[in-house]
């Protein structure tokens, strides 16, 4: 019997069959470790994929995505990934990949009810709220889009630098640096957010100096 994912399975084998070609033991390396040194969280989005953006091969990145890349402080699965990336992997990145253009974001800011997860967007509604000024002084949505996922993104980062594993890494002088990335489906060009966390102590400052960037920066509509 033919699977109806005969398609995907086909590319499966050509893929393979591919990277084989290119390095004979490829899949050999592969299977006997994962040693990555980033965790990236990102959007659930289709068309942001982690390793293929920064152009590194399988092994080299550790992922974790979800609607809006929030960093909730109630979500288990994500706070597992955080935590397997940190204590066993020992990661040296962690980075938060918004993407201009998100869905997500977007339904927030038309305030357009979804279903279910409408409760998990309430984190992105936190962030816009906190943010309405610098939102409201943008005219145009596709600019307040913009704006919102770059907030987001920032947000996320202190979210993320507030958890239990992270604070317990620094405080053991672990090597470990939380980042925050937007990624443009227009051009493929990912944009660094000005905001490196390293330390407890560079939380706010960092958080801050990234705020005040986007301040002075004029919003650029993307995709």
């Amino acid at each position: 019997m033919t699977s109806p994912l005969q398609d995907l399975l086909d590319g499966n084998r050509r893929w393979s069959a591919a990277r084989h070609a290119e390095d004979p033991h490829f899949f050999e390396y592969l299977a006997k470790q994962q040693s990555p040194k980033y965790l990236w969280i990102g959007c659930s989005d289709s068309r942001v994929p982690a390793t293929q953006i920064v152009d590194l091969p399988p092994g080299e990145i550790f992922v974790q995505r979800n609607v809006a890349n929030v960093v909730a402080h109630s979500d288990l699965n994500c706070l597992s990934t955080i935590q397997f990336a940190v204590d066993i992997l020992k990661v040296e990145h962690i980075i938060i990949v918004g993407h201009y253009g998100c869905g997500g974001v977007q339904a927030v800011l038309d305030e357009r009810r979804l279903g279910l997860v409408d409760n998990w967007l309430r984190h992105v509604g936190d962030v816009a709220e906190k943010h309405s000024s610098m939102l409201a002084a943008l005219d145009l949505m596709p600019l307040r889009n913009a704006r919102l996922c770059e907030l987001n993104a920032i947000e996320q980062v202190t979210n993320t630098c507030r958890t239990t594993m992270v604070m317990d890494a620094w405080e053991r002088g672990q090597k470990l640096s939380v980042h925050a990335w937007c990624y443009s489906l227009d051009n493929g060009h990912m944009h660094d957010l000005n905001m490196h966390v390293d330390s407890r102590a560079a939380l706010q400052p960092a958080y801050e100096s990234a705020l005040q960037r986007l301040l002075r920066l004029p919003a650029v509509p993307q995709r």
